[in-house]
């Protein structure tokens, strides 16, 4: 568990320093209070990561949020308290139709895209898997309220995809609204203005502080 820690930090260096066209030991990773990670002094990019056993994910954005998640294709997740702990009712009831072969297929997919939602949007698992859901058809979908309800507009996009017949891999992307862009970098996302303003206002409150206390 270290080792594919470790490496997914290593690889999710040498993605963004390809993408940024920069070394990868330039790129420095830092953590929201939520634990999503991001790129110091790339406002402009947005990451997401996720591991299984010997496979390693990076999902990197600009102009978009984004999430990814992966699981092995042949989890186990059907089971007792489906209702209290992954799925919305809509879910449950659709899920407990199904086939007994097609269940854990299908859980394993709702699994992943909702991973890979609550990693875009940085809440993690803090937000709740019996809160929100998604369709279980296996088509290109939308969120979905516990009622089954749409939730989201055609501002996210998610996709699931299998991978070397053994994982199931998912993306969740949200448009941020601010559109593409090729300037990543952080120093030029603020106005120069305003940087301006606030060095004049820290370096004059600089020189206060420094003028009281000449004393000592």
């Amino acid at each position: 568990m270290r080792t594919r820690f470790a490496s997914s930090r290593v690889l999710l260096k040498f993605a963004a320093g390809a993408a940024l066209h920069v070394p990868p030991q330039a790129v420095e990773l830092g953590y929201t209070p939520s634990g999503r990670p991001y790129l110091h002094g790339y406002d402009g990019v947005q990451i997401s990561l996720s591991h299984t056993e010997d496979l390693l994910l990076v999902g990197l954005a600009t102009g978009a949020v984004i999430g990814v998640d992966a699981e092995r294709a042949d989890r186990t997740l059907y089971g007792a308290g489906l209702g209290r702990h992954l799925c919305t009712p809509h879910e449950a009831e659709r899920i407990e139709a199904m086939p007994a072969a097609d269940r854990d297929p299908a859980m394993v997919r709702l699994w992943t895209l909702k991973e890979a939602y609550s990693k875009a949007i940085g809440l993690g698992l803090q937000f709740r898997f019996t809160d929100f859901g998604f369709e279980t058809d296996g088509t290109p979908t939308e969120v979905r309220r516990p009622d089954g309800t749409p939730g989201t507009g055609s501002e996210w996009s998610f996709r699931t995809y299998a991978l070397l017949d053994r994982y199931t891999v998912s993306v969740a992307v949200g448009d941020s609204g601010f559109g593409v862009t090729t300037d990543t970098q952080a120093h030029t996302m603020l106005d120069a203005g305003i940087v301006d303003a606030l060095s004049e206002a820290l370096g004059a409150e600089e020189d206060v502080h420094r003028g009281s206390d000449d004393w000592w």
